[in-house]
């Protein structure tokens, strides 16, 4: 419960924990972002990471010229890639023989599904999952597991990872600095939460309809 709470009150006040980890780091921030975005991309364990909220964050610091945009474009795309590849070869190498030990949550007949599942939405999941919280996490290892075509999921992964990075930290460095967003961030950064987790309700909804048909 404790972890929870910080974990809230991190993405409430992700401004004012940017703020201070510029002030003591000052250029290894952006280390301390590429680390991050990695993390929340590449590692299954990590899913609860600062993702999209992050990007907009780091983009709005960059309007006020704590951070250059530019780079923070290239170094954070770079990271997202990375994570998602990482990820793969994890998925690839592991996930396989997770599936076979019949682990919680990890059974044989998912890894059967998982694999069909990618066979048919494949391309366009890997695209989508960029922009849904902890699905983000998680879809780059499920590829790997279901021995998506590597080619294929490195070209999806990297028009996934630049757009989905340049939307928010390019958003962040657009709208970041309006004052009404200064003043209501907090709000601005759930509403990219709620947005974020949308598509996924959505989906949790139509698939409860059709269990019920």
């Amino acid at each position: 419960m404790v972890f929870l709470t910080q974990i809230i009150d991190l993405f409430l006040h992700l401004d004012d924990r940017l703020s201070q980890v510029l002030s003591q780091y000052g250029l290894w921030t952006y280390i301390i972002l590429f680390l991050i975005i990695f993390c929340e991309t590449g590692l299954v364990i990590t899913p609860f990471l600062p993702g999209d909220s992050l990007l907009f964050a780091a983009g709005a610091f960059a309007a006020d010229g704590a951070l250059d945009p530019w780079i923070l474009f290239m170094l954070l795309s770079i990271a997202a890639v990375l994570g998602d590849t990482v990820n793969y070869w994890m998925g690839l190498a592991i996930g396989p023989k997770i599936f076979r030990e019949n682990v919680r949550f990890l059974k044989k007949d998912y890894l059967i599904k998982t694999e069909k599942f990618y066979e048919t939405h494949g391309k366009k999941t890997i695209i989508i999952a960029r922009f849904v919280p902890i699905v983000r996490t998680f879809a780059p290892f499920v590829a790997g597991v279901g021995r998506m075509k590597y080619s294929t999921f490195l070209l999806y992964n990297v028009f996934g990872g630049i757009v989905w990075v340049g939307l928010f930290v390019f958003g962040g460095y657009l709208f970041g600095n309006i004052p009404i967003v200064q003043e209501n961030f907090e709000i601005v950064i759930l509403g990219i939460i709620a947005v974020s987790i949308l598509p996924g309700i959505i989906e949790w909804g139509r698939h409860k309809m059709r269990q019920g048909r």
